[in-house]
């Protein structure tokens, strides 16, 4: 009995199993290079989606890690290309993902979140704060003021 990688090798040409590998390689090394680039706690919150036309395409779950990243993007595409000489990366594109976007197999990942500081996390804004009408959170008066006569407008306006 052949074993699959046999298999495979008689049906596909060795150039093109050489692709696959180098595909398969750039994959994985995500986390490798954030460590590398002193932003390993990106790795749990951004993945490589795609390789199309030279781009390497970048995901993220919230726009703070897409922030990060483009401060190292410079470095990030240097390893790349590095790494990758005969992909011909000509570039990086860093883009938010949509909720529940992210692909199966980085959610089958175990989530590594203990093991992120929480200063590290972009600091997320509370939702509930001027949504119940609470501006006891805001300390300038002139803001505070116009927020409340657009929430004021507003209602009008829906009624």
């Amino acid at each position: 009995m052949k074993r699959v990688g046999d298999v495979l090798s008689a049906i596909f040409d060795e150039g093109l199993m050489k692709k696959v590998k180098g595909y398969s390689s750039l994959f994985s090394c995500w986390k490798d290079l954030t460590e590398k680039n002193g932003i390993a706690a990106a790795a749990d919150h951004s993945w490589i989606k795609s390789m199309e036309r030279g781009l390497v395409w970048i995901e993220v779950d919230h726009p703070g890690w897409k922030q990060i990243l483009q401060t190292k993007e410079s470095k990030l595409l240097f390893d790349f290309r590095y790494r990758f000489p005969e992909m011909d990366i000509s570039g990086i594109s860093i883009v938010l993902c949509h909720p529940g976007a992210r692909s199966e197999s980085a959610e089958d990942e175990p989530a590594a979140e203990s093991a992120v500081p929480e200063q590290a996390l972009p600091p997320e804004q509370p939702e509930t704060a001027l949504a119940a009408g609470g501006f006891t959170a805001i300390k300038d008066g002139t803001l505070k003021d116009a927020l409340m006569r657009l929430e004021q407008s507003i209602a009008a306006k829906v009624k």
